[in-house]
């Protein structure tokens, strides 16, 4: 282990580097003019949700003719009809330096309006420094990142941090730490499906999408699941606050019709379901299955545990694949320099916990690949197989470093291999088909012709 990883790992070391991010940070933005000055910020904040209520928010700007960069998980930019640029970095909320640099050049793009995605470690590390928060939107709270925070305590209060420096508040209140966030905020409105002031009504969950009532607001989303109701009523809020028409608010969340690594459905003409989703946190795995269309057949899940994170939510996770999948593949994901095969183990004891059986209906390959192929290997007419975990990430992060890999172009490559395989069965067995049936016309073309030969043998015999 590094010398840098082993101080890491020490209680004090958090503590112990704060004035050296908080330098940082002043050096960075002192450097970069303050560039968020004059543009409105919306920071997004919460353990999950955080990149598709960011996209909606963004989209919904653009679309209504507002000017509006964009700084995610997944990618920043994207400023009116501009390109977004892929975020390469296994970070949400970039270093204070690159995030100053950015948010510079959104502004030189002309933004007025900037959707910055923030996490705990930003706030705790002053990496938003500078940047002036017109309102910060929260969607929901549960244990992540307690390797670097410790407590759930400390995680939460570094959540609030934001609301404290924001002018307004846009607080899930079906959450249980909501009040918290309402303690926090100067000026507040809260949003939720049983509670708050701006509530979904007449909700219908569908396998390509959502819709629901918000007052006259008729909100059609394109993406799935209950939780992105909530991700979509959290930004009729933003909406509202900033003064957008009904309409505008209801065209600019139905224009959004995916995000990168959330909830992807990958089709190459196979005859059973694939999904990819960045889901990583037990709270996050829980919402991808009860999102998840019904199947007429199986569920198989392909999932791993970063290295150097959280070790406490794996055998939980672990329960929650084996609970809700027929099949669990356990596998790698970015390991760093943590031995893949500990972190697998703490996944094989929750999952065995909930009675999967090694060999049987549980599988470990902690070579990532192989772990997709050996899904789509085994998936059959009318299953669903899910890539969990990475998403929209376009490296793997191993002790050698950084390598590069995309979940949903791997599960393309080999989706291509299986369609090819099944269709050259297809043909292989139209040919011995229609071989056979050449054969049986033979067989009978000379039974005829025999019969034939007997009836004139015999034809003139009185």
């Amino acid at each position: 282990m590094s010398l840098k990883r082993k101080l890491e790992g020490m209680s004090f070391y958090n503590s112990a580097v704060k004035p050296l991010h908080f330098f940082r940070a002043v050096f960075s933005a002192v450097c970069a003019g303050f560039p968020a000055r004059g543009m409105k910020v919306i920071g997004v904040t919460g353990t999950n949700g955080k990149t598709t209520t960011s996209f909606m928010i963004w989209k919904m700007l653009n679309e209504s003719g507002r000017k509006a960069g964009l700084m995610t998980t997944v990618a920043w930019g994207g400023v009116g009809k501009m390109n977004l640029h892929d975020e390469l970095n296994h970070m949400t909320t970039v270093d204070s330096k690159t995030l100053n640099k950015r948010i510079k050049k959104i502004r030189e793009d002309g933004a007025e309006y900037l959707v910055l995605e923030v996490t705990s470690h930003a706030m705790e590390q002053f990496r938003t420094l500078g940047v002036p928060i017109e309102i910060a939107v929260w969607t929901n709270l549960t244990h992540e990142h307690l390797d670097y925070h410790k407590t759930f305590d400390n995680y939460r209060k570094a959540k609030c941090k934001l609301f404290k420096k924001a002018k307004y508040g846009v607080i899930n209140a079906d959450d249980r730490s909501s009040k918290y966030f309402v303690k926090s905020s100067k000026k507040y409105i809260t949003y939720g499906i049983k509670n708050g002031k701006r509530r979904a009504e007449n909700v219908k969950l569908g396998a390509f999408g959502s819709e629901y009532s918000c007052g006259d607001i008729k909100i059609k989303t394109r993406i799935p699941g209950e939780f992105n109701v909530y991700n979509s009523l959290a930004a009729v809020c933003v909406g509202e606050k900033l003064g957008l028409e009904d309409e505008e608010i209801e065209k600019g969340i139905f224009a959004l019709e995916s995000v990168d690594g959330r909830m992807n459905l990958i089709d190459e003409g196979q005859d059973f379901s694939v999904i990819v989703d960045y889901a990583h946190t037990p709270d996050a795995l829980e919402k991808v299955f009860e999102a998840i269309p019904e199947v007429s057949g199986r569920v198989i899940s392909v999932h791993g545990g970063a290295g150097r994170r959280d070790e406490t939510t794996r055998a939980e996770r672990g329960e929650i694949l084996a609970k809700n999948s027929d099949i669990v593949i356990i596998t790698e994901d970015d390991s760093r320099d943590e031995d893949p095969e500990k972190i697998a183990k703490k996944f094989v004891r929750g999952a065995e916990r909930a009675g999967k059986v090694l060999g049987k209906n549980l599988v470990v390959d902690l070579d990532r690949e192989q772990a997709i192929r050996g899904a789509i290997k085994l998936a059959r007419k009318g299953d669903l197989v899910l890539i969990l975990g990475k998403g929209h990430e376009k490296t793997i992060l191993r002790k050698e470093g950084a390598v590069d890999f995309v979940d949903a172009e791997v599960t393309r490559k080999y989706l291509r291999e299986k369609v090819r395989e099944v269709k050259a069965r297809q043909v292989a067995i139209l040919k011995a088909k229609k071989v056979r049936e050449q054969e049986l016309l033979k067989k009978k073309k000379k039974e005829l012709e025999r019969k034939k030969k007997e009836e004139e043998k015999y034809g003139n015999i009185v």
